[in-house]
């Protein structure tokens, strides 16, 4: 059966909406007596969406309490504070005023919940402005509303807003199963590796007369890389690529209990991750196998969701973590994330600017849905502007992927579906060794994008992460104009390594 590749969701049964207003679920004086009664998931539900479609993304911070307290019990009870001043995502040496301000929260948190620190924090973050705190009671959440230095308030652990359909749980954007690719979608090149049909499209082949990406070290923060795909172990240096190196670690927490801090190891269980790295990294090798954009460059693979959509405590903790140990590492230059949520996570939101503020190139996929397409834009973390956001469009001029989302905030396009068949993507590496299969959406965009950067930091390995995407942007079809909905438009490699 054919996999699409999914960022916001799949199939989806979303919470039906509320008879009632969201303003008439809200007492906006609610005392401390608890009186307040605790909301629904359908009435929380009805309030992000009212969120979503008239600002596109959710403000928790300024949500009425008793949203904000309903949204945090139904998430496990966990509520994600970011402390400091507006702009104060990190620090490496917390300041006394930041440090004052963390306590302040703390001894908030234990006189309203009448518990110890021991007993409240769930998670206090070295680097980022951030602790994660058990939260019960309503009174809780109206005096940190209250408090000063609070950044913000976010119910990390809330999930229930897209439910995949029960044959889907866990599942949104994966697949283990190879697919027959038409022999239309690619051609054979020495020494014996398949080149997929849309790479000549954006002259990667050309590229490739000036740059294969060697020396440079992508970052990928996915489902992590499965282990019996040999042409990302073993046999990462095989035909036409040689003398580098492929890295795996893993950051998400696979455990149904808040507290744990149980990492569950780098191996992908999805299949998404293992595509993804596919696309970008895998060698021009001599066993008929599609070859990635950046076929000579070393790759860092983080597992840090169970799979593409962020709504799970464990995986916005997996991907903040992934961000800072990528900031953290010298040798890598771009970080591709083909991941994303609706609405915008503290403290993956923290993480990013992190990584931004080490001089990453952070490439991010504008969204996939079968859903939210008609009405909503790019989704989080490519809807900052300190990602870039690309997103897929068909062989037949600028018409989005099928499943595909656009918006002022993209910028880049890369073509990835056959306008005639929806099923015919892109050819990449599949899950087991001497498998294939076709991935798709922004997300086969975002990686073939992350591996055009790679081409063009190797031909230039002097150059700031600005002077990179200078070159990027000047090769857009576009340049030096934006389109509305595409951004600069699809990438010349060509151009963009000359």
């Amino acid at each position: 059966m054919k996999k699409i590749t999914l960022l916001m969701l799949g199939l989806i049964v979303m919470y039906s909406c509320s008879r009632e207003n969201p303003e008439d679920l809200i007492d906006e004086n609610a005392n401390e007596s608890l009186n307040q009664k605790l909301l629904s998931v359908e009435e929380v539900n009805k309030f992000i969406e009212n969120e979503l479609k008239r600002d596109g993304d959710v403000n928790w911070t300024q949500a009425p309490a008793n949203v904000l307290w309903s949204a945090t019990v139904h998430g496990g009870e966990v509520l994600s504070i970011g402390y400091g001043e507006d702009g104060e995502s990190f620090s490496l040496e917390k300041t006394p005023e930041l440090l004052s301000a963390k306590e302040n929260i703390f001894s908030v948190i234990t006189a309203s919940e009448n518990t110890d620190k021991e007993g409240t924090v769930v998670s206090d973050d070295e680097i980022l402005n951030v602790v994660d705190a058990k939260v019960t009671s309503l009174k809780t959440i109206i005096a940190l509303q209250k408090t000063e230095k609070v950044r913000y308030l976010d119910p990390i652990g809330y999930n229930l807003y897209l439910q995949p359909a029960e044959d889907q749980k866990g599942k949104l954007g994966c697949g283990e199963d190879g697919e027959n690719v038409n022999s239309n979608d690619y051609r054979v090149i020495s020494p014996n590796s398949w080149l997929p049909w849309n790479f000549d499209i954006h002259k990667i082949t050309d590229a490739w007369n000036y740059s294969t990406g060697a020396g440079i070290t992508v970052g990928l923060i996915d489902t992590g890389i499965s282990s019996s795909q040999n042409l990302l172990g073993n046999g990462f240096n095989d035909g036409f690529s040689s003398g580098r190196s492929v890295q795996r670690y893993g950051t998400y927490i696979d455990s149904p209990w808040w507290w744990s801090n149980n990492v569950d190891g780098p191996n992908d269980r999805c299949g998404h991750g293992t595509s993804m790295a596919g696309a970008i990294a895998a060698p021009r090798n001599n066993d008929f196998m599609p070859v990635g954009v950046a076929y000579n460059c070393n790759l860092v693979a983080y597992r840090g969701t169970a799979d593409v959509v962020l709504d799970d405590y464990h995986e916005r903790k997996g991907v903040s973590n992934a961000l800072k140990a990528l900031g953290n590492r010298g040798d890598v230059k771009i970080i591709s994330m083909s991941i994303g949520y609706p609405w915008s996570i503290g403290n993956v939101k923290d993480a990013v600017r992190y990584a931004y503020s080490k001089g990453k190139m952070l490439i991010a996929a504008g969204g996939t849905s079968t859903t939210f397409t008609n009405w909503y834009g790019v989704i989080f973390p490519a809807s900052m502007s300190e990602t870039v956001a690309v997103t897929g469009i068909k062989d037949n001029g600028y018409n989005r992927c099928n499943i595909c989302h656009d918006g002022s905030k993209i910028d880049f396009t890369i073509v990835m579906q056959r306008a005639g068949d929806a099923n015919r993507n892109v050819p990449v590496i599949g899950f087991n060794t001497g498998v294939r299969d076709y991935v798709s959406g922004s997300s086969v965009a975002t990686a073939m994008t992350a591996g055009i950067a790679a081409l063009v930091w190797a031909r230039n390995p002097s150059m700031s992460r600005d002077q990179v995407l200078d070159k990027l942007k000047r090769s857009g079809e576009f340049y030096p104009n934006r389109n509305g909905n595409f951004g600069y438009g699809n990438i010349n490699a060509l151009k963009a390594v000359q």
